[in-house]
């Protein structure tokens, strides 16, 4: 049966956190209340879309405005913040024309109204150029921050100034055309990410390797992707309908790709731009199509012969992957109705509150943190009805009804329904990336935005919970402290804002073990709600 969280009755408006906001480059002070560990050194940076319009013009969809990067940084129990646009191709020619030139995912570029009908007719026939406007994600390549989206174009920014520098194209160094905002690190300091291509032999998904930054190399002052390559090659199993995903699972010695139902129309992919139509109308969510597993072996770029296959089910973000005792235990949050992408319109964000806002939540599904289990070491002749799940730490069986079908466990009891499920999940990613944990991070949704923090126990499935009304909390990033001998020794960083008063934005620090405030950054700006950020710790 679909576990349903329970429907929501009064939600408030959160039209205030979806409005464009001014920059701020240089950095300002903020108050702290309580007090700041004067251990943490460095810049919690920050990604997410923060303009919405230009001129007459609007976007149509939350994924369509402008990036915006947004820094606290923290020195000596002191913060300061600053902010700046992005300033990509599609931000630059937006500004100097002072309207909407470039398509986005939601939002068709119109033709330019002073061109001929003819002109503009056949304008209609070119496919659009991918736009550059990263606004999802800060990223690491050879030492290097990048912001990213999920076309075949990134920016290099400087994390001290939040200054962008030269764009950068994927496919001058590797033949994919696009790739992920959340790449994946190795301990060497090597980079995975992964990206599609398509070509003559079909439709086909990339695993992508980015060596980690030479010793002997000379530091010249500009991005720098040499020596990626294309550990692996998945070809598609629906040639004329990928998959649309937002990121991979990694362990330490298996990369595994989950080919979910959210499927891209190809066709449709061409005919959209003559047909005047938008980019996430190219996206359906088909569950009459399995989840497919797809597992590689890191180091020789090897795929298992092996399908494993799952019911229909999609998710955006994985939690964390590790290997035991001959399976590879994955954990990711996850939906049983991806429908949900295209509904994060601008107009349906800034409904008015009560019923309105109460009818679409209650339309969005929750996802919910699943452990799903591959073992390793299956053939045809595994005998189907034997236990797999060997392990004293799980407490379920999982077996095997057909060849290669993947039992999974939910990570959470009826406890996490009451905050609406959870997304954005976060670990201490340094220590235990790849191999066994015991705590993640996540927001909880309680409303169409996160509108609590959660620490959940995946041991014991106990929940911690920061939650107050009328505040929404960005993504927790995990801070360790310099002397951590536990997991959880550190602290949890967020930036809180509110639609209910203006300029009231403040950065969170909270004691991870015990989910307690230790202190916050108050800032007299506004906010608008962000994607992902991470922490960047001074030398």
């Amino acid at each position: 049966p679909k576990q349903r969280c329970p429907q929501a009755k009064g939600l408030e408006s959160v039209a205030p956190l979806v409005n464009s906001v001014e920059e701020i480059p240089d950095p300002i002070p903020t108050t702290i209340k309580g007090t700041v560990p004067t251990w943490i050194n460095g810049s919690f940076l920050r990604n997410g879309p923060g303009k919405f319009e230009f001129g007459q013009d609007r976007y149509t969809h939350w994924f369509d405005g402008m990036a915006m990067m947004h820094r606290f940084h923290i020195s000596e129990g002191n913060v300061t913040y600053s902010s700046r646009f992005l300033r990509s191709d599609s931000y630059t020619r937006n500004s100097e024309m002072n309207r909407i030139v470039v398509s986005e995912f939601g939002t068709l570029a119109m033709p330019d109204p002073c061109k001929n009908i003819f002109a503009r007719f056949f304008s209609r026939f070119q496919i659009p150029k991918a736009t550059d406007n990263a606004n999802v994600h800060f990223v690491k390549y050879k030492g290097d921050y990048f912001v990213s989206t999920e076309t075949n174009y990134m920016r290099r920014i400087d994390p001290q100034t939040l200054e962008t520098k030269e764009k950068v194209d994927w496919s001058q160094y590797v033949a994919i055309n696009a790739a992920t905002a959340h790449p994946h690190y190795d301990r060497q300091g090597a980079t995975y990410n992964m990206g599609n291509s398509y070509g003559k032999g079909g439709f086909f998904y990339n695993i992508i390797r980015v060596p980690p930054p030479e010793e002997t190399g000379v530091s010249e002052d500009c991005a720098d992707l040499y020596g990626a390559k294309v550990l692996c090659s998945i070809r598609a199993s629906e040639p004329r309908k990928p998959s649309y995903y937002h990121s991979f699972v990694m362990s330490e010695n298996y990369i595994v790709f989950v080919e979910q139902p959210i499927k891209l129309d190809l066709l449709k992919f061409m005919l959209y731009r003559i047909q005047g139509k938008s980019f996430h109308k190219v996206m359906s969510w088909e569950p009459r199509y399995d989840t497919i597993f797809h597992l590689v072996d890191r180091h020789t770029g090897k795929e298992s012969e092996v399908k494993y296959r799952a019911a229909a089910m999609f998710t955006l973000h994985q939690i964390n992957a590790f290997e035991d005792n001959g399976l590879l235990v994955m954990d990711m949050c996850c939906g049983d109705d991806g429908e949900v992408i295209g509904d994060f319109t601008l107009e349906n964000l800034r409904r008015g509150p009560g019923e309105e806002m109460d009818k679409f939540y209650n339309s969005l599904c929750r996802n919910l943190p699943r452990r799903y289990v591959l073992p390793l070491h299956v053939d045809k002749s595994t005998p189907l009805d034997q236990n797999l799940v060997t392990s004293q730490n799980y407490k379920a069986t999982a077996k095997m009804t057909k060849p290669g079908e993947v039992p999974f466990i939910e990570l959470h009891d009826d406890e996490l329904l009451k905050y609406g499920g959870l997304e954005f999940p976060q670990i201490n990613y340094e220590r235990c990336n790849g191999r066994p944990y015991r705590y993640f991070y996540s927001c909880g949704f309680g409303h169409v935005f996160s509108d609590s923090l959660l620490k959940m126990d995946v041991h014991t499935k106990e929940l911690k919970v920061w939650r107050y009304p009328g505040l929404f909390p960005s993504e927790p990033v995990f801070v360790a402290s310099p002397e951590a001998t536990e997991e959880d020794d550190g602290v949890v960083l967020s930036v809180i804002i509110t639609p209910r008063e203006d300029k009231s934005t403040f950065l969170l620090v909270l004691d991870a073990k015990t989910f307690n405030e230790l202190g916050r950054a108050e800032v007299p700006v506004n906010i608008p709600y962000g994607t992902h950020g991470v922490f960047n710790l001074m030398g």
